[in-house]
């Protein structure tokens, strides 16, 4: 069936696969915002997801379901210095592309630090908990991923354009076996992200193609040993928005995949995509989005009828388990920040402290605008339409100190409001913009005392910076279109993260910045 007709087909119904309820569905994606590079592994009714972190820390987020739609974050796996060195990581760097599995009551969580150590692995018995100290595996290549058969563990990465399998003790690291390249994809660049499946006595080769951006795809291949040789399937790709049936989706660069059978039996794929929300610009990240598979036996599995998804899908479910949302403005106090927020980089502990009514920062000995350790944390920008606020005080401030609020892509690419104390010695509203070698400040106000309320809305096209310093009433300050922090701007393969930070012009003069919350919504 050519995909023309199968389009035609799915958007009228007549594929069996594909039809569903009015009241059944879910929304694309299931996890917005930067998070990229899905894995998933399935522990009875239970479902876990990592992704890829890059320059943050902690890294590898980890993330629970009952329904592979509803996900709620419950920790992360590289959450101490001792299992992720992150120096001098940019957007570009640190960890690439983990992969989770979980064999004999032990989940594995196998990936790539690209600034220090190569490919390394964590296990635990509890996701949610601490993870191990890495074993370090000298295999090159990135995107590694482990493959359990009986007594026997294999390891699949992607060194030389091509995918390469080995056997591999998971514990300790020991390589068991020479490598051996078992297939180079269809002929698109950077084949990259291979999982390997049983099925009906096939091994299933599953990969990526085409580079993590609009002409990304997945293509498949099989084998009756794990060895190869493998078969192509003649459907390749069976994931991929890169055709003109889908120049126009909201959905695209589709690919790096992962499939998971659920409990119910039907089959399920998570992969990243990314949504343009300004011309061909995207801001939010490579996102996690689900997809559902019909596999028969000994048949290729088929995405969704015709390899292409969409926003709304309509097709039928698990029972779905609703996550309860978290309260849009969270309080600081004497509470640890959640699993969700991230620093650049290694952050330096003793520059963040909890007070009792307030999270406290204290400058360090960089800023934001360099490839070192900022004192900064922050959250993952997920929506177009957002609203994010922040109230804090500076004090003991000397000339040149200032903490604020940053819509942060990377070092070189961010939009800045802040208090700041002038070179005269009086407290300023400044808002300002980073955009590679140009620096600009767009405004300046005066403040009285040196507290304010600093606030960032946004939608697809422009943000737009404010302040307060009841907290009632607002000032415009200034706005500034979207595009110059995308990921076709700025570069990296990270997403927007909207951060809270401080920094000072001399490392002694002793100032820090009281933030009292952060309030994150969103239409």
């Amino acid at each position: 069936m050519n995909k023309l007709l199968c389009i035609a087909l799915v958007a009228m119904n007549l594929l069996p696969w594909v039809t569903a309820k009015a009241d059944e569905g879910y929304t694309n994606p299931v996890i917005p915002g930067f998070n990229p590079d899905p894995s998933v592994c399935r522990v009875n009714d239970d479902y876990y997801l990592v992704n890829s972190t890059f320059c943050y820390f902690p890294g590898v987020p980890v993330y629970h379901s009952k329904d592979l739609i509803n996900w709620e974050q419950i920790g992360n796996c590289l959450s101490r210095p001792s299992q992720l060195k992150l120096p001098n990581a940019s957007a570009w760097d640190g960890i690439y592309a983990p992969t989770i599995r979980y064999h004999e009551g032990t989940f594995y969580m196998i990936t790539t630090n690209l600034s220090s150590g190569g490919n390394l692995i964590v296990h635990t018995d509890n996701p949610a908990g601490e993870w191990s100290d890495p074993v370090y595996v000298n295999q090159g290549g990135i995107d590694p991923s482990l493959f359990f058969e009986g007594d026997k563990c294999y390891l699949t990465t992607c060194p030389n354009n091509a995918i390469y399998i080995r056997e591999i003790n998971p514990k300790t690291g020991e390589l068991y076996t020479e490598q051996k390249c078992i297939w180079a994809g269809t002929g698109g660049r950077y084949p990259e992200a291979p999982h390997i499946y049983k099925k009906d006595g096939w091994y299933y080769l599953l990969i990526a193609e085409g580079g993590t951006e609009y002409g990304h795809q997945v293509t498949i291949a099989r084998s009756r040993n794990i060895y190869g040789p493998y078969e192509s399937n003649p459907a390749n790709p069976i994931l991929t928005h890169r055709d003109k049936y889908t120049q126009s989706s909201p959905i695209q660069g589709t690919g790096h995949a992962d499939i998971i059978q659920a409990h119910d039996g039907s089959w399920w794929i998570v992969f990243l995509a990314f949504r343009p929300q300004s011309g061909a610009h995207h801001l939010l990240g490579r996102e996690t989005f689900l997809a559902p598979v019909r596999w028969d036996t000994n048949a290729w599995p088929v995405v969704n009828g015709n390899g292409t998804v969409s926003l709304d899908m309509k097709v039928p479910t698990l029972p779905q388990h609703p996550i309860t949302p978290k309260p849009e403005r969270l309080v600081f106090g004497k509470s640890p920040l959640g699993p969700e927020w991230v620093y650049l980089r290694n952050p330096i502990a003793s520059n963040y402290e909890m007070t009792g009514n307030a999270l406290r920062l204290k400058p360090g000995n960089s800023s934001i605008n360099e490839v070192k350790s900022p004192t900064f944390v922050g959250r993952r920008l997920q929506h177009f339409d957002f609203q994010a606020t922040t109230a804090l005080s500076l004090e003991k401030s000397g000339k040149g100190d200032e903490a604020g609020l940053t819509v942060y892509m990377d070092y070189h690419s961010h939009y800045d409001v802040v208090i700041k104390k002038n070179a005269a010695g009086k407290h300023i509203i400044q808002l300002r913009y980073r955009l590679g070698k140009l620096n600009h400040i767009e405004k300046e106000v005066p403040l009285q005392g040196k507290s304010a309320h600093l606030r960032v809305s946004g939608n697809k096209t422009e943000f737009t910076f404010s302040y307060s310093t009841d907290g009632k009433t607002f000032t415009n300050l200034g706005t500034i279109d979207t595009k110059y922090l995308s990921t076709e701007t700025a570069g990296g393969f990270t997403g927007v993260i909207l951060g809270m930070f401080g920094q000072a012009e001399k490392n002694s003069s002793g100032s820090y910045a009281d933030f009292k919350y952060f309030e994150y919504s969103h239409k």
